[in-house]
């Protein structure tokens, strides 16, 4: 048995120097004196590294905090101003593994065919001419295989269009209520086609992956799709601290923006209080607005795509007339952000998050999951973003 702060030691400074897979990490604890100093001396089996990670990713979340605390400690973390904002992992899984609802449909029936042919050459066995090398119990048996696999493949894909349909009808439901008390408060009759009522089942074209069923075709940056997970995380503007994380199977972030308000909620008052977040357009919605104004956090969410290059004019325009103290959360926001104070803060948006990101999967080299799984995934995550931190915090302590 080992030491579980050693192990964790190993895993920490691993995924900092991009040592991941516990192969890698039992080979550097003979190659490498620095990974031999954590060790102890010692060599722990990739088995045991690979359980170990597996094992105790719950509690990599508590630690998550804990290093926080000593950031807020040493002076390096202030709590005030943060950005949010998503990036996608890479699965461990091949998109070429996924198979589509309709898909599906027609390797079983094309399979089904197949069993119905090799039982019938089975029957006429001692008449019949067998290709050589060909055993029909063994083809047999490999169609019933695949065959089981894309049952409780259709089985998953049905299960999901029904918590969709749920979904759905408590958002149609949503904008009908809406749209009553627009028609009530107005005395007229909203503009626009009424919402139309979700149809619900499996549609042709839905897709799981066979090797990790969680994960998700997302379309990646450069152009084309992959399997991936979306990831969330909000730092802290200054010291580019991660200070929450959390991964996601939807492919757009407009409803991540309430679970990571809740995270930071969440967080110990010792650590201070957030007051202002940053995100792009992705993150706009009047019910999100409308959430961060109800959690006391002043939203900078983009209202559209920014223009590069504005005129001087622009940049320097006086700032406009404030709204009436009537003016909803997002009014608000809106004209938040046309103000010299407003833009200056929206400005760091791109220079907070997005250089995390970039160090993470550029020169810490994580671009792929390990994990297979939601949760798994969820708690690697985690771990990254505290590897981060203490190689940040390490980067901000004094000459």
């Amino acid at each position: 048995s080992y030491h579980p702060a050693m192990l964790l030691s190993l895993l920490v400074y691993g995924y900092a120097t991009k040592v991941f897979s516990s192969r890698a990490l039992e080979r550097a604890t003979n190659d490498s004196v620095a990974f031999r100093f954590i060790a102890g001396n010692e060599h722990p089996d990739h088995d045991t590294i690979a359980a170990f990670r597996k094992r105790f990713l719950g509690q990599i979340e508590s630690l998550f905090v804990e290093v926080l605390s000593l950031a807020r400690t040493l002076g390096m973390l202030k709590l005030g101003t943060v950005a949010l904002d998503g990036t996608k992992l890479h699965a461990n899984a091949s998109r070429h593994s996924a198979l589509s609802y309709g898909h599906a449909r027609k390797i079983e029936k094309q399979l089904k065919k197949e069993v119905r042919q090799l039982l019938r050459l089975a029957e006429q066995a001692d008449e019949a001419d067998i290709p050589d090398g060909m055993s029909i119990p063994e083809e047999l048996e490999r169609r019933e295989l695949r065959l089981a696999a894309i049952a409780e493949a259709k089985a998953k894909l049905e299960a999901r269009a029904e918590e969709r349909l749920e979904h759905d009808q408590a958002e149609y439901q949503t904008r009908l209520t809406a749209r009553a008390g627009q028609e009530q408060s107005t005395g007229k009759k909203p503009r626009g086609r009424p919402p139309e009522p979700p149809t619900g089942g499996v549609r042709e074209k839905d897709q799981i992956n066979l090797t990790d069923e969680d994960s998700r075709i997302m379309k990646v940056a450069g152009g084309g799709f992959d399997q991936c997970y979306n990831a969330q995380a909000v730092v802290a503007t200054g010291s580019l601290l991660v200070v929450a994380t959390d991964v996601t199977q939807a492919a757009n972030d407009k409803e991540q923006l309430v679970p990571m308000i809740e995270k930071l909620k969440a967080l110990p008052k010792e650590l201070g209080r957030t007051k202002r977040i940053l995100a792009d357009s992705g993150y706009l919605s009047q019910a999100n607005v409308e959430q961060c104004a109800a959690a006391k956090i002043e939203p900078l969410i983009a209202m559209g795509r920014c223009r590069h290059h504005v005129s001087w004019k622009q940049r320097f325009a006086a700032a406009p007339r404030s709204p009436p103290d009537s003016a909803t959360p997002m009014q608000k926001m809106a004209h938040r952000l046309k103000t010299p104070a407003g833009r200056k803060l929206y400005a760091l948006r791109k220079q907070t998050p997005e250089p995390v990101f970039g160090i993470i999967k550029s020169a810490m080299g994580y671009r792929q999951c390990l994990l297979r799984g939601l949760e798994n995934v969820k708690g690697e995550w985690n771990l990254v973003t505290m590897s981060w931190n203490i190689k940040r915090m390490f980067a901000l302590q004094p000459a």
